[in-house]
């Protein structure tokens, strides 16, 4: 059994407490942004599978599933396809397609339009920026809803920590359209490392494990304290500070501002918007879940994106899915269900959360 250990920011939060070749270019429709932008917002999108991998060679591979009968697909480099873009081919309604390395510039993001013969089209792109300084920094879009919408690509990335970019990075972070960095690490933390953003990107804190709202909590703290250790000895937990640290974002109240505050400032930032911890795994992995599980993501696929983490900081044992299902469970515990907490718990009007619908999600 692997040893369990206290960390230092679970205590801070316990004291507070098949391939196809390219076709021709003439084979794809003309694109022009405003016949684009109406095509994206028209119709449902019928694809019910749709990614996009960059390898390590340079090439691009995009799958997608669909009752159509053919999907044409082109590049652009605008998430919502306005630019007029560059003609890829088509393919299969259920289908892959290869895009070589040097088909497409490396120096910067492509988004790829998938238009099926009917219904509505998708945007899909690799979702990690390939920032090297921030390896967990990643598009929170891409996600299919329980519905059969989608969560549109280049709105919300999720981070870990700014504070190495380098200039070149922090172009990157400007050319993805990103205006707004919300920090949720601590005072501390901040101070001894803080975001280094480029001018014209505003910087908001949405400190977790704030004092600014006092010390108080939903449930008795003692009470979630002995659940969580009990929790996190049965489920084997590698780290019981990460096991006590997850129920206590849903139980004290400061995390509450923070979260909603980080949700807010999503809905009303006009430009995309990242949100990072230290790591981008633990306070930005409960936000990421409380986002996606409000846009109608199915719990398998916020776990999954959740788990991504892992593999993203190239540490196996950096998040364990007890850590995330404690969180939730401790929703089910004070508030009865998810929506009840989005509401009570966070303060989050109806307006708000159709406005995060919305804007993140396909018709």
């Amino acid at each position: 059994m692997q040893p369990r250990r206290l960390t230092a920011a679970a205590l801070a939060t316990l004291v507070l407490t098949g391939t196809a070749t390219l076709a021709h270019p003439a084979l794809a429709e003309p694109h022009t942004p405003t016949a684009t932008a109406e095509r994206l917002a028209a119709q449902p999108v019928p694809f019910t599978q749709a990614a996009a991998h960059l390898a390590a060679d340079g090439s691009y591979t995009l799958s997608w599933s669909s009752p159509a009968t053919t999907v044409q697909v082109t590049a652009h480099t605008e998430p919502d396809a306005s630019d007029p873009g560059t003609s890829l081919g088509s393919a299969a309604g259920t289908g892959t397609l290869t895009v070589p390395a040097g088909k497409l510039a490396a120096d910067r993001r492509w988004y790829f339009e998938l238009t099926p013969d009917t219904g509505g089209a998708y945007v899909v792109a690799e979702r990690s920026l390939g920032i090297a300084s921030a390896k967990n920094f990643r598009d929170a879009g891409g996600y299919r809803t329980s519905d059969g919408r989608w969560v549109k690509y280049g709105i919300v990335y999720r981070s870990n920590k700014l504070s190495n970019l380098t200039a070149a990075e922090q172009q990157r972070i400007v050319d993805q359209g990103i205006t707004r960095d919300v920090d949720l690490r601590n005072y501390f933390e901040r101070k001894d490392e803080p975001d280094k953003v480029p001018a014209g990107v505003a910087y908001q804190v949405a400190d977790v494990v704030s004092l600014a709202h006092g010390v108080s909590f939903h449930d008795p703290a003692l009470m979630t304290l002995a659940q969580a250790i009990a929790a996190g000895l049965f489920s084997g937990s590698s780290d019981l500070g990460q096991s006590i640290g997850y129920p206590f974002m849903v139980n004290f109240v400061g995390a509450d501002h923070a979260f909603k505050d980080l949700l807010t400032a999503v809905d009303t930032n006009a430009g995309a918007t990242v949100y990072h911890c230290s790591a981008g795994k633990d306070r930005t992995g409960w936000g990421t879940a409380v986002l996606l599980t409000l846009l109608g993501v199915p719990r398998a696929t916020v776990e999954a994106d959740f788990l991504a983490s892992n593999d993203y900081t190239g540490n196996p044992e950096a998040v364990e899915l007890s850590w995330l299902r404690a969180a939730f469970a401790e929703v089910d515990h004070i508030y009865g269900s998810f929506d009840a907490y989005l509401r009570k718990g966070l303060g989050l009007d109806d307006a708000t959360i159709q406005s995060l619908r919305n804007r993140l999600l396909t018709p």
